[in-house]
């Protein structure tokens, strides 16, 4: 097969792995984010804690996590059909790719908010924030470095998800590879998809890492927020004793 023969269909591929791992991300990022913040509120010593929701929300997220794509796609085959009407083509590998990576967002989600300083927490608490307040003031914007990081590694699984997706017609890179690489024995063509896929990979994994990286200095340039803005709130109340005194 000649370069001229394989550029279309190079083009096509990576057209239509773009469109599934984008379609796919976002709603991973959408779907995983508020569980597994839920997952930290809920839990125990929590700002919502409720063992019963968060034994029930932890479930769900293993078992989601544990299911081999392949295994989950075929699962949700009726379901993927009555979505979108087909379970072949790149918008049916979407459904499978998106509730296979909320989960596993959901996952990296509560492992990056764990991190953030429970200092942090307690100051807003003091300053009477209410829950929302510490998730939209605190955790999130602290917990945002690793968020990127979890997006990053998110994309890159549903990467290689989108690429499995294509032994059963899924479409994208994946597919390519299978139809013309394995049954057709175009050797050629299979070695430039996969030298397709490590390259997107590597430049994803640069892109999220810089952001992270970035983000982190930042964050640590302007210092914990929350709790100068307590100390300040306070500097009045101290001023006015020692008047009185």
């Amino acid at each position: 097969m000649t370069w001229s023969e394989m550029q279309p269909l190079l083009e096509q591929a990576c057209t239509e792995t773009l469109v599934m791992v984008g379609w796919s991300t976002l709603i991973a990022v959408v779907g995983g984010l508020p569980l597994g913040i839920l997952l930290v509120l809920t839990d125990k010593g929590g700002l919502l804690q409720n063992t019963v929701v968060n034994k029930v929300i932890g479930q769900i997220v293993n078992v989601g996590r544990s299911l081999p794509f392949i295994i989950l796609m075929v699962a949700l085959m009726n379901f993927t059909r009555w979505v979108t009407g087909t379970t072949i083509g790149s918008e049916a590998a979407i459904v499978p790719l998106a509730i296979g990576g909320i989960p596993f967002f959901a996952r990296l989600v509560e492992t990056a908010v764990r991190e953030v300083d429970h200092g942090l927490v307690e100051a807003v608490q003091a300053m009477g924030g209410n829950t929302w307040t510490i998730v939209r003031k605190v955790l999130v914007p602290e917990a945002l470095p690793s968020l990127i990081a979890s997006t990053t590694t998110t994309v890159i699984a549903l990467i290689g998800y989108s690429a499995m997706a294509g032994t059963v017609g899924g479409g994208g890179l994946g597919d390519l590879a299978v139809r013309y690489g394995y049954q057709r024995f175009e050797t050629g063509l299979m070695w430039i998809t996969v030298a397709i896929l490590a390259v997107v990979i590597s430049l994803i994994q640069f892109a999220g890492d810089f952001a992270a990286r970035a983000l982190h200095r930042r964050g640590a340039r302007s210092g914990p927020g929350p709790r100068l803005r307590l100390l300040k709130g306070e500097e009045p109340a101290t001023a006015e004793v020692g008047k009185v005194a």
